[in-house]
């Protein structure tokens, strides 16, 4: 299957170096040019990413499938703050609406903080368990043929039903992420794809190993899709002067260093062992913002970074979440040569697969 590029879109116009896209307030014709310039770049699917402070992805996805043909859309959901009967009638009426370009990425929560300010007091542990409630009823709804009863110990239900079905059969892909035992547990009974942060090719293999093995209880292939944050240049040299210009400008904003999750420290861990693994690889920006915000870095020409990226192809991973630090100018930058690259290379190992079969 050809292998796929997913980008993150925001609603505000991003400010010098940055992690994130998703905070501030609300431009649509910002979203607009932001969701075209992925879609002219040759990326097949954006993120559409979640804070509790943040614009709704239902609505920001909507506004930019009305300006796109054929992009489509990665949207952060957490389980809890809405009912799952409410967001799977969602979910189905998008993907009708736009043709059948959704995804959904189920994020339990980051941290209690964050999911105290919308009245969520569960700890984490608690959360992935309803999770695992809430995703089996969305699944539910969306391919039941009548009306059902549910008792849980989260949710409860009598004539629980949806007119609307997904325009994708059975229902849109469900990824996740997490390296904690319960994210790992729910992931493996209930979602399509397990996303990962970038890390060094063997742990990578190992995590892809144990995950099969999971689903495989439950009767599941999952999918794997791993971040980058790419850096590349003309030349290997520039390329490694503009990683460190990028460090220079993160550790100037002074953020936190704490990991907030188990896949960041695991991130962290890798990081202290050394900043170069598998020669591209580079995660010295990883440590100096806490691991946050997918800042597992691949540094070099766009030929360099390609074939790097093709190893972790070569082990399963079937799509990569890529954005850059300067996000506006790296999407169109990386539309020039990477991602034409990294798409021929996945064609040509596929033939070369094919005829070894």
């Amino acid at each position: 299957m050809p292998v796929r590029v997913i980008g993150m879109i925001g609603v505000d116009p991003p400010k010098g170096t940055t992690l994130h896209v998703i905070a501030g307030g609300v431009s649509p014709s910002f979203l607009r040019e932001f969701a075209q310039r992925h879609e002219a770049a040759g990326f097949d699917q954006v993120l559409v990413g979640y804070y509790s402070s943040s614009a709704e992805g239902f609505n920001v996805a909507s506004h930019a499938a009305a300006h796109t043909k054929t992009l489509s859309f990665l949207i952060a959901h957490r389980p809890g703050i809405v009912s799952p009967t409410l967001a799977a009638r969602a979910a189905a009426t998008f993907d009708h609406l736009s043709g059948g370009r959704l995804s959904v990425h189920i994020i339990a929560g980051v941290t209690d903080k964050e999911q105290q300010s919308e009245g969520d007091f569960l700890d984490k542990d608690s959360r992935y368990e309803r999770a695992a409630e809430y995703l089996g009823l969305m699944r539910r709804m969306w391919t039941a043929p009548e009306p059902f009863d549910h008792e849980g110990r989260y949710y409860r239900f009598k004539g629980a039903w949806s007119a609307v079905k997904p325009l994708q059969k059975p229902y849109p892909k469900l990824f996740f992420g997490g390296s904690s035992e319960g994210a790992v547990q729910m992931g493996a009974e209930h979602c399509d794809v397990y996303a990962m942060y970038g890390e060094p090719l063997a742990e990578t293999a190992e995590r892809i190993a144990d995950f099969r093995a999971r689903a495989a209880r439950f009767g599941h292939t999952p999918g794997f899709n791993i971040s980058f944050r790419p850096i590349i240049a003309p030349t290997e040299g520039e390329a490694w002067d503009k990683a460190r210009r990028v460090l220079q400008d993160i550790e100037g904003a002074g953020l936190p260093r704490q990991a907030q999750d188990k896949s960041a420290e695991r991130m962290l861990a890798i990081a202290a062992r050394g900043d170069v693994h598998d020669e591209r690889l580079w995660l010295p920006i990883a440590a100096a913002s806490g691991a946050k915000g997918n800042t597992s870095c691949l540094v070099g020409t766009p030929r360099q970074v390609a074939d790097a990226m093709l190893r972790y192809y070569r082990l399963g991973v079937g799509s990569f979440l890529i954005r850059g630090f300067d996000p506006v100018a790296d999407t169109t930058e990386f539309g020039r040569e990477l991602i034409p690259m990294l798409k021929e290379g996945a064609l040509r190992i596929d033939r070369e697969a094919a005829v070894a079969a």
